[in-house]
């Protein structure tokens, strides 16, 4: 071991140079000064010895004799029986305030800490493989995503030909009869708010950026993370297919109206048993069977598959044909409603009428049987219940932005062509509002499911065929739709189950069309038009919460990232409209509402368990982040309350080099670190140091850190990983306990394996390390917890029984008592007894502190029983027949003696190494290390009396926490070890605990 020509780091030890004659016999120090008093040094950083007159000792004749290979045994035994006698036998611990009745009583107040430094913060690192993966990633992938679809048929088309859909035609007109004028317009209103705000979001998160595939999967996955985005996005993906279904049985439902002789089965007979006038409204109502439902469903559905299975090309070459005869349907009407006068008024059908208009301005909600006829009992519809069935009308605005991938320009169109859509086809629905309700009467309203077609000019199948193309448009889109957004999740590869739906963005998604064809397939089988409609209305509605909810985050925390080309937002419009879709959700029904949010937790924790973590540069991220640094700031740097204290290890990993490169640490300290935290919460810093020069050693740190940080994740600890370079250990270590952490976040309490193996490893500096660690955390005020025996720590699932003992010696601000605690809360002690032992010189003072530390653990609320124990003398303890033989004086004195001889032999040995490896004049000057040999003796023996007093009550015990002791000034490192050798000796787990400067524990409330 080179120590002759290196100082101490800690500035508490040092190597004893052999230069000149008066380096052969080791003087005393000044024990009456401050224990923390600064010590002199010379330039060169050595100790000097006091001149202080000598006290006489044997010193000299034992060394003479230990390089003779000869040992006085009667000298040790003189020595150790005079030290016996001494009345203060914790001589080691006689620098820390003791747990005494005194000092216990000044305990649970408040301490000022020490300040701490700010850490700089981490670089981010740029090492994802592509945009999905990493925000910081730029990439020229936008010409990958350019379609040949502009605004009109991409975004418009679409959302216009859903949102004009069945509801217009076959529910508006009852609609209105139930509701009246005015509570239409509101209903109509309030829809259209939602929508509204919805598309505003949509847009400000559209223009952000360039968007992939998924539309408003990958807006919201983007914004709110992979978890909601993937379950949100799966919700919308089964809400399209379910609308899909939806379209296409209302145009089974007005095909088989228009042409009677199509139907295969015989029709549904309901009997009228109460109309409001009985001269216009039939007796009976009849209806499709349930059955040709399915059957014409079946082939429609197949029909659009096949046009769909075509491509966007074939699917746009066929728009117009589902389009134009809508738009013709709609001016019909309104030709029919200003023509109206040709109608018999008898039929229920006026002129345009301002007495209709107040006739039809109030509501009638009233109960209607199962045909929708006003009946004495059956269902009863108010406004939430119209709102569920009309709500479904308006959610076509997410049509254009499920085909983002295929767009020219998804930021100038999805803006445009969804608030364009929208504009017009509220507008329509307003003013159809005022023109239906001017020119029909209520029972006409009421039962003439038809009346888009009655009033239609010049004959009522014109509208019924735009009825047909128009529902089969609209589900078209849905088709298209649909199987892109389940690609788009698939080829995110955040479930590994839908890995056989991916599909590259400019290629037709077959297997995932197939599979959307198998649901829809399976919805129309139901044939129940209003069973469908809610359940399409929740994922719906759910995907626009969704959105809002992603701008409303991205728009309130405003990183720098966040620049939309859309303007016309704000985060309370997003809060808004996704406060809408929850109250709406709600409005229409408890029970769908609830099954709906359970399904996208369910997805959810499905995502979080199953699926592969990303970074996608999610608004959470930034929003986590932002609260953080509100946090600190919040917290600052004033030391923090001892009721919100938090242990937040350093877990020093690899501090005496004696695991595998591969190995980034022990396969128990992350369990440990564990059991330091309440039920796992809380953070732990893993940190590991490489020594050598930091250009050389950058790639290995980096390589190294993303090992701990995989160990980390296996042990599932939350913690993070730490890896620098420096110099050496010590220098390294000073680096991380001044850097590490930000404010009050810093690491207070240093974990690390006690060197069992220092004497075996030959020319190491382990003992010095050792000691400049310890002392470095008590400049720093960082507390100390030293593991011993950390290969027989018990795993997660490995029971220990028998007691936790707490060998309380120094007041360490109930650090000690807290880790008990810590370790009882874990499965694995659970089933242990705390015990808690306090030391005393006399007899005299034993019940006056077993009484108060018993009145201070139950202030703390703790279960502990309490051992006071006196620091006997060996013959007092020879009266206890159960003391074991090797424990008795006749065993303590033999290592006692062994002790004294290594340290001997070892300080010879250096002497001899110095001595020959000194060639600069200027060294040999330079005065030793000065140890008083009385107060190592001293030392050694409040090891050995603790040590066996250990062994003697905490033998079966599952783990013994002792204070630790610290290290001596003016003695070398290889002393100390030797101290704590014998405190050690034969206990299978160990916690050597050394407080800081603060209270961790109070009794107050």
């Amino acid at each position: 071991m080179e120590n002759g020509g290196r100082h101490q780091d800690s500035g508490n030890g040092g190597a004893i140079p052999g230069a000149g004659d008066d380096a052969q016999e080791m003087t005393t120090v000044d024990l009456s000064s401050s224990p923390r008093a600064p010590v002199p040094q010379h330039s060169a950083g050595r100790f000097t010895s006091r001149a202080l007159p000598p006290i006489r000792t044997r010193e000299s004749e034992i060394r003479q004799r230990a390089q003779n290979g000869a040992h006085d045994s009667d000298g040790d035994g003189e020595v150790f029986e005079r030290i016996e006698q001494d009345r203060f036998k914790l001589e080691l611990y006689r620098s820390d305030p003791l747990v005494d009745v005194r000092g216990l009583k000044s305990m649970g107040g408040q301490q000022p800490g020490m300040p701490q430094s700010p850490r700089d913060g981490e670089d981010y690192s740029m090492n994802a493989d592509g945009p999905g993966d990493n925000p910081g990633y730029v990439s020229l992938f936008i010409e990958t995503q350019i379609g040949k679809m502009g605004t009109l048929m991409g975004v418009f088309v679409p959302c216009f030909q859903n949102i004009m859909g069945i509801i217009y035609y076959i529910r508006f007109t009852w609609i209105i009869g139930i509701a009246g004028i005015w509570n239409s317009l509101l209903l109509v209103c309030f829809c259209a708010l939602c929508t509204s705000l919805t598309a505003v979001s949509l847009s400000a998160i559209a223009t952000n950026g360039a968007m992939k595939g998924g539309g408003p999967y990958y807006l919201i996955g983007r914004a709110l993370g992979p978890e909601v985005g993937v379950s949100i996005g799966l919700c919308f993906f089964l809400g399209n297919a379910v609308a899909a279904a939806m379209y296409i049985l209302g145009a089974v439902e007005t095909f088989l109206d228009a042409i009677p002789g199509a139907d295969i089965f015989q029709q549904t007979v309901t009997d009228l048993y109460v109309a409001p006038s009985p001269s216009a409204v039939p007796q009976v109502l009849k209806s499709p069977s349930i059955h040709d439902l399915q059957v014409y469903g079946l082939i429609f559905t197949a029909v659009l598959c096949a046009i769909v299975f075509g491509g966007v090309k074939t699917v746009n070459r066929v728009g117009p044909a589902f389009l134009v005869p809508v738009i013709l349907s709609i001016f019909f009407i309104f030709i029919g409603i200003f023509t109206a006068g040709r109608y018999d008024d008898s039929l229920g059908i006026t002129r345009l009428s301002a007495s209709t208009l107040r006739d039809n301005w109030g509501s009638a909600y009233q109960f209607t049987n199962d045909a929708g006829i006003p009946a004495p009992t059956g269902f009863y519809w108010d406004f939430e219940s119209l709102l569920g069935l009309f709500f479904p009308a308006v959610t076509g605005i997410m049509a254009g932005s499920n085909r983002s991938g295929s767009l020219k320009d998804t930021q100038r169109s999805i803006p445009r062509g969804t608030l364009g859509a929208i504009a017009a086809s509220t507008t329509l629905y307003l003013v159809s509002i005022i023109m239906f309700g001017a020119v029909a009467t209520r029972e006409k309203l009421l039962t003439d499911r038809l009346l888009t077609a009655t009033i239609a000019w010049p004959v009522p199948w014109v509208v019924q065929v735009a009825i047909i193309l128009s529902t089969l448009g609209a589900a078209l889109q849905s088709l298209t739709g649909a199987p892109r957004l389940l690609a788009a999740i698939a080829n995110d590869d955040i479930i590994p189950v839908l890995k056989y739906f991916k599909a590259p963005d400019d290629e037709e998604p077959y297997v995932a069309t197939v599979f959307t064809m198998i649901i829809c397939f399976g919805c129309v089988v139901l044939g129940n038009l209003d069973l469908i409609s809610p359940v399409t209305t929740m994922f719906f509605l759910l995907c626009y919460g969704g959105v809002n909810l992603s701008c409303f985050l991205l728009d309130l925390l405003d990183a720098p990232s966040w620049r939309p080309r859309f303007k016309f937002h704000h985060w309370s419009l997003s809060l808004l409209g996704a406060l809408l879709c929850i109250i709406i959700m709600f409005m229409i029904s408890w029970g769908f509402t609830i099954v709906a949010l359970a399904l996208a937790g369910l997805l959810y924790w499905y995502v979080s368990i199953k699926g592969k973590g990303g970074d996608w540069g999610d608004g959470f991220k930034s929003a986590y982040f932002q609260l953080a640094l509100r946090s600190l700031r919040s917290l600052g740097a004033t030391p923090v309350h001892p009721k919100n204290w938090y242990p937040i290890p350093l877990i020093f990993c690899k501090p005496w080099g004696i695991l595998p490169n591969d190995v980034p640490c022990h396969p128990k300290l992350a369990d440990f670190a564990n059991c330091m935290k309440k039920k796992g919460r809380g953070m732990s810093i893993f940190a590991s140091i490489v020594e050598g020069d930091y250009e050389q050693k950058a790639e290995e740190s980096r390589v190294a850190c993303e090992l701990l940080s995989t160990y980390i994740e296996h042990k599932k600890c939350e913690g993070v990983a730490e890896v620098i370079v420096a110099p050496n250990i010590v220098e390294g270590f000073r680096l991380i306990v001044q850097a590490m952490g930000l404010a009050n976040l810093k690491p207070n309490i240093v974990c690390m394996r006690y060197p069992e193996i220092w004497r075996e490893v030959k020319g190491s500096n382990i003992p010095e390390n050792f000691v400049s660690i310890i002392n470095d955390c008590s400049l720093s005020n960082k507390a100390v917890v030293i593991v011993k025996g950390l290969d027989e720590w018990p795993g997660e699932f490995q029971k220990h029984y028998g007691t936790i003992d707490l060998y309380w010696i120094v007041r360490d601000g109930g650090l000690m008592l807290l880790l008990s605690q810590l370790l009882r809360a874990k499965d694995c002690f659970e089933s242990c007894k705390i015990q808690v032992f306090c030391m005393v010189e006399e007899d005299s003072e034993a019940d006056e502190l077993k009484t108060d530390v018993k009145k201070f653990l139950y202030d703390l609320r703790m279960q502990a029983e309490v051992i006071v124990v006196t620091m006997k003398s060996w013959e007092d303890h020879q009266e206890d027949a159960q003391i074991a033989e090797s424990t008795g004086r006749d065993g303590a004195m033999e290592s006692f003696s062994r002790a004294r001889k290594r340290i001997a032999e070892h300080g010879a040995r250096i002497r001899t190494e110095t001595g020959s490896s000194s060639s600069n004049p200027s060294e040999s000057e330079i005065a030793p290390i000065a140890v008083d040999e009385q107060q190592v003796n001293k030392f050694l023996y409040t090891c050995l009396k603790l040590n066996s007093i250990i062994m003697r009550y905490s033998v079966p015990a599952a783990v013994v926490l002792v204070s630790l002791p610290p290290p001596p000034p003016h003695h070398p490192a290889y002393c100390y070890m030797e101290y704590i050798d014998l405190l050690v000796e034969s206990v299978p787990r160990l916690l050597m605990v050394r407080g800081y400067r603060r209270d961790v524990v109070t009794i107050f409330t």
